[in-house]
């Protein structure tokens, strides 16, 4: 899915279009044991609640596809009889109506959810009917060109309110505050099957995690079946070992920042695209030669890659690359470059040592102050 698909769905989580048939919760404590447990007609509940339940959906569906949002394919085994691919069907094909399946469910979350405090497991079903769309783009509401059946799955924290004073208007007196548990935003949660070129997809799950280096393995491999991905820092790690691993000796400045460059201008090129950019071996092939690797070192390029990242593994141009900023970094200093200005720094032999040189077209600021040039004039 790409942003475009999962801000489709987002907007189905409104009174107007909400498409929601069934809401089923779990309330588990800290000793993972079911407390409590919601079957209801989503909407059947007060209005104030469906508004609440509203919030969460959208954020379980929220952030940027490649970190917060992963798209996971079922290896093959799965989509075999047995494989999570049909317990996952069977379960939103009961559109949440089968108690035992609903109670496996939430017995393997609860087996696998690496979560040491209370939180509460949202499952809902619902029913899309994807408009058709014109030959110009527009939408036809009243010509749906299919409908799309799909489960959501949210996990939220349930938290302690912290202990303090408060106004009691009745006895219009300063009190001890009332603590109580509060649910939370969604930190991890699935969306299943996947909605892409605005349909069903059941061979994947959209995976969500509020923080992107905290994946939770064994729930994304034995609930919903999938291989856990690199995260964004993992496929940082992982380019940039292949850099230094390629280039060894002949890491120089000028070869990382061309690196850095080319891949910037390929997100640039990319921007208006609905998918994120991904590059797989080929891409980064690519890209090392255009930056000026030398043809010996390429080389060793392709056994570098597979035994580091492997041969099939895709990187996310937005995980490698941070467009917002150039980086350069020593024991003792910290220098952060606009990355559309990366060439007013180059490195240069001067007395025998190595320096990094930076050219000042314009004022220069020490915490602040404005600061005079080597000739005594004051840069403005």
């Amino acid at each position: 899915m790409n942003k475009k698909e999962t801000l489709e769905i987002r907007k189905q989580f409104t009174p107007n279009n909400c498409a929601i048939t069934r809401i089923c919760g779990c309330y588990v404590d800290h000793e993972k044991e079911k407390k409590m447990e919601l079957k209801e007609a989503f909407l059947s509940l007060p209005e104030e609640e469906c508004f609440k339940y509203f919030d969460i959906f959208k954020k379980t569906l929220g952030g940027t596809i490649g970190k917060n949002l992963m798209n996971m394919e079922f290896p093959l085994a799965q989509e075999s009889a047995g494989g999570t691919q049909k317990f996952l069907l069977d379960l939103r094909d009961s559109k949440l109506k089968d108690e035992m399946l609903l109670e496996e469910f939430y017995d393997k979350v609860i087996e696998n959810y690496d979560y040491a405090e209370n939180y509460y497991i949202i499952l809902i079903h619902a029913n899309y009917d994807v408009p058709g769309r014109s030959s110009d783009g527009l939408e036809l509401f009243d010509a749906s060109d299919s409908v799309y059946e799909f489960v959501l799955c949210s996990i939220c924290p349930v938290n302690l309110t912290k202990a303090g004073l408060s106004y009691n208007g009745e006895k219009n007196s300063i009190e001890e505050r009332i603590r109580d548990w509060v649910v939370d935003v969604p930190v991890n949660g699935f969306l299943f099957p996947l909605f892409n070129d605005r349909s069903s997809d059941i061979h994947g799950v959209l995976y969500y995690s509020k923080k992107p280096e905290e994946l939770q393995p064994a729930f994304i491999e034995n609930v919903l079946g999938s291989v856990t991905p690199l995260t964004a820092a993992g496929q940082k790690e992982t380019f940039n070992a292949i850099i230094a691993d390629t280039l060894g000796e002949d890491c120089h400045y000028d070869v990382v920042k061309n690196i850095h460059e080319t891949i910037q201008e390929m997100v640039e090129e990319h921007k208006d695209e609905p998918e994120p950019l991904e590059l797989s071996k080929t891409d980064v092939k690519k890209v090392f030669e255009k930056s000026g690797v030398p043809q010996e070192r390429m080389e060793v390029f392709e056994k570098e890659y597979e035994e580091i990242a492997g041969e099939k593994t895709e990187l996310l141009a937005a995980n490698i690359v941070d467009t917002k900023k150039f980086s350069i970094e020593t024991p003792d200093i910290v220098i952060k470059v606009n990355p559309d200005r990366a060439d007013l720094v180059e490195t240069r032999l001067i007395d025998g040592r190595q320096c990094l040189v930076i050219a000042v077209d314009d004022h220069i600021e020490v915490n602040g102050i404005t600061v005079k040039t080597l000739h005594g004039e004051e840069i403005i």
